[in-house]
């Protein structure tokens, strides 16, 4: 089996090595590149190298690192974002920006290593902390909005099941799941599948479902 290739954009060098070793002692992922700021990911990126997955940093000696997640998904890459910020507004605009997880750097390598997995199945990677803290503030859910059907995919969402697994669960094919989420996400008017599990967490726990 081909390994999972891992590219690291962060301009500190201990984090890079501290990620590249946790990455080369785990059997299946191998460290493809490591870039230290913007200009050197769209060099790397411009070349013939190819990654799978992107762990990113938010703070870059040439500006916000969510700047390189258009070009990131146009070259294929999951993406998780590696930093110190916890604040509300830091998560949210990276998820609005797209990222596929986030993660703080007091992490353990086997969560970034889950997480990788959790992501290259289509799924959202943020530990509950996250959620809950995305989940402040969406006091009018419109989840009446969704049919039953979608209302229950929405919930297998927010539990962190891939499509895949959600279709298994439904009996439903993964394209059946992907058509059902892309018109949760449209009558929501969300762009990520890590939105509509935000919503759906605030309103579980405040039926204390969850």
């Amino acid at each position: 089996m081909n390994p999972i290739r891992v590219l690291i954009v962060d301009d500190h060098p201990l984090i890079r090595l501290g990620v590249k070793r946790a990455m080369e002692n785990e059997e299946g992922l191998s460290v493809v590149g490591e870039c230290a700021d913007l200009a050197a990911t769209r060099s790397w990126l411009s070349g013939p190298g190819q990654a799978h997955v992107a762990i990113l940093d938010r703070s870059l000696p040439d500006g916000d690192g969510l700047d390189l997640v258009p070009e990131l998904k146009q070259a294929g890459m999951k993406i998780i974002v590696l930093t110190v910020e916890d604040d509300d507004e830091e998560i949210r605009a990276a998820i609005e920006a797209g990222v596929d997880g986030y993660l703080l750097k007091s992490s353990d390598t086997e969560q970034i290593v889950h997480a990788i997995g959790i992501v290259l199945q289509d799924a959202g990677a943020f530990p509950p902390a996250i959620l809950q803290k995305m989940s402040r503030g969406n006091v009018d859910a419109p989840l009446a909005k969704l049919s039953p059907r979608e209302t229950e995919i929405a919930e297998y969402v927010a539990r962190g099941f891939s499509n895949k697994v959600i279709g298994a669960k439904l009996d439903l094919s993964d394209n059946t799941v992907r058509n059902h989420l892309a018109n949760i996400m449209q009558k929501l008017n969300f762009h990520n599948r890590v939105q509509v599990a935000t919503l759906v967490v605030q309103h579980m726990k405040r039926h204390k479902k969850f």
